[in-house]
């Protein structure tokens, strides 16, 4: 086996590797490069591609975009370098000078000594234009192409920006991050929309199950969360969550993204809540901080008007039918257009796992709902049901206690008092950036009758 000491030394560096004798050109991203200290003529690289051309009797001006920033880099050139090829949308490599520029739109530009096409781009064909504002709806038509515009290159940076901030919220609170399966044969809703896993028929064995059992692809972490949260005081999971529902509506997507976490030793849902308002707070103040040009654009230009504020908390106690989005989206305004939480659910509507109230004719759970401005239901979480004798008539109504032993067993054997949450990542986005149709906040977008790439 390959150990820590031999990994440690192939790991360091050469010091026999021959030194070159010309320093090379520092190779710097877009982003790097418009906030360097240092403009005194450094020679730099810049590799990414053309946003927008402009020509002039003496001297010709780029402007290059690699995605690392919403703003572009201006180039400066000699006319001389002046080609067809050095059209919107080509993809470039740039050699030259960083120094501050005359102008007041930049504080830096680059003067090129060379400029190399690595890829051209047919301007005409392209389906994007430069200088016009296409809508999202068309955007969606070309899923391979449209990461280039600006709205898509600022709602993915968010994206990237709130997954580092959510990762870090839970490390710097002391949970644990469990990889839970995306292959399960639980349903953790209950609600039956699942996708079936099975072999292709190249290989497929017929009247036989793969794995044995009926698998299926997750529709949620949890239940693996409650296996851990037996050893870790505190796990959370951040992955794929996939729902066979058939609908092709604002707010469904078969495959979405879903930030699940379990606690142990909890045992009033005000600690739960603690918990979910904090990383709520904690990763809007994150990607505001430090993505402030991108939260912008969508705010001035695919959602205008939309503000994000630090909420105050405010609770509504819920009885009779199961809420639907139009009900949520109404306490939401009724309550002043802030995030409510929502607790206390009739237990005939919710699933098994949920923690009974023991509340006499109301008869609720201890479920919590976060519901949030344009999205509705953001956060949903329990107290979890830890009480054998309660837990296990409960499977049996269901006709689940066989399929459903193990987790009968965790009951068995050190039973604690615990809760746990979801949040579903994509709402997230809309909700931060106003985005209306949750098609327009995931890279490659999956929805019935729709699987493109």
């Amino acid at each position: 086996m390959f150990g820590a000491r031999c990994l440690v030394r192939a790991l360091r560096p050469c010091s026999s590797a021959p030194c070159p004798r010309h320093k090379p050109s520092a190779r710097l991203s877009v982003r790097d490069a418009l906030g360097a200290q240092n403009t005194k003529g450094e020679r730099v690289k810049v590799q990414g591609w053309i946003r927008s051309v402009r020509s002039q009797k003496e001297v010709l001006f780029l402007h290059i975009n690699d995605g690392s920033s919403l703003e572009s880099l201006q180039v400066v050139a000699d006319s001389s370098f002046d080609s067809r090829e050095l059209a919107f949308g080509s993809s470039v490599e740039v050699q030259g000078q960083l120094v501050k520029s005359p102008s007041k739109k930049q504080d830096v530009e680059l003067k090129a000594e060379k400029i190399e096409v690595v890829g051209n781009c047919d301007a005409k064909a392209f389906p994007f234009k430069y200088k016009e504002r296409h809508p999202l709806e068309y955007l969606r038509q070309y899923p391979h192409l449209r990461c280039r515009t600006n709205a898509l290159g600022s709602i993915l940076r968010v994206r990237s920006e709130a997954t580092n901030a959510i990762h870090s919220f839970f490390k710097d609170c002391g949970f644990v991050h469990i990889h839970t399966p995306i292959i399960t044969s639980n349903d953790c809703e209950g609600a039956g929309e699942l996708f079936q896993v099975e072999p292709s028929s190249k290989i497929k064995v017929p009247e036989k199950n793969f794995f044995s059992v009926p698998a299926f692809l997750t529709v949620s972490g949890q239940l693996h969360l409650e296996v851990m949260s037996g050893a870790f005081t505190q796990v959370f999971t951040f992955g794929p969550t996939f729902r066979a529902e058939n609908s092709q509506s604002r707010r469904h997507l078969a495959e979405f993204y879903m930030v699940e976490a379990e606690i142990s030793f909890v045992e009033s849902l005000q600690d739960l809540m603690q918990v979910m308002e904090g990383l709520f707070k904690t990763a809007t103040m994150t990607v505001l901080s430090n993505c402030p040009e991108d939260v912008e654009l969508c705010h001035k230009f695919i959602a205008p008007g939309q503000k994000i504020r630090t909420y105050a908390k405010k609770q509504l106690f819920n009885w009779g039918v199961d809420l639907h989005t139009e009900h949520e989206k109404y306490l939401v305004k009724h309550c002043g257009n802030i995030p409510v939480f929502v607790i206390n659910y009739p237990l005939a509507l919710k699933p098994f796992y949920m923690r009974d109230n023991e509340d006499g004719p109301q008869h609720t759970v201890a479920a919590v709902d976060l519901l949030v401005p344009g999205v509705g239901e953001l956060f949903g979480g329990s107290l979890r049901e830890e009480r054998y004798h309660f837990l296990e008539p409960r499977l049996a109504r269901s006709g689940l206690t066989e399929a459903y032993q193990w987790y009968l067993d965790l009951r068995r054997f050190g039973s604690v008092p615990h809760g746990g949450f979801g949040m579903g990542f994509e709402r997230y986005l809309q909700c931060i950036l106003g985005i209306d149709n949750i098609k327009d906040v995931i890279p490659f977008p999956r929805f019935t009758h729709s699987c493109i790439l």
